[in-house]
């Protein structure tokens, strides 16, 4: 397996994938369209975020979306994890785990002090980030109306 920043073809792989990606992400609750994917990705990729994805073969197997953002309260820069995804037919392979790790070590190298993530409370997700050190840091509660 190869862990690498996507040629312009993989990224339009990429993008056609979103939707689903950011559908399982947020546990069935939204149902982007490919432009709303591109209102919530090219403002970051315009700041500098980029992605790293996992290939074998040429097969596309999952990417992470990783750049810079900023604490709301202080003001202070710190690495993030946008998005993490893999495609269903590799799940459970440790894929999840290796582009984590990648992802970490660019973060820290471009010299971040702290790396942060969003995810939903119900996501499975959560207990790869608790044993790669993450922790809850906040919540956002929410009371449908």
């Amino acid at each position: 397996m190869e862990i690498r920043k996507p040629s312009i073809l993989e990224f339009e792989e990429i993008m056609m994938f979103s939707p689903q990606a950011l559908f399982e992400g947020t546990m069935g609750r939204v149902k982007p369209t490919d432009e709303k994917i591109k209102q919530l990705v090219d403002p970051l990729l315009a700041k500098g975020c980029y992605y790293l994805i996992a290939t074998e073969d040429s097969k596309l197997m999952g990417w992470i979306l990783i750049g810079e953002s900023k604490d709301q309260f202080t003001d202070r820069v710190i690495g993030f994890i946008y998005e993490l995804y893999v495609t269903p037919e590799f799940r459970g392979t440790g894929i999840a785990k290796q582009l984590m790790k990648r992802a970490i070590d660019h973060l820290k190298c471009e010299g971040y002090p702290e790396i942060r993530l969003g995810v939903f409370a119900e996501n499975d997700a959560i207990r790869l980030y608790e044993k790669m050190g993450f922790s809850i840091r906040n919540m956002t509660m929410s009371l449908p109306l």
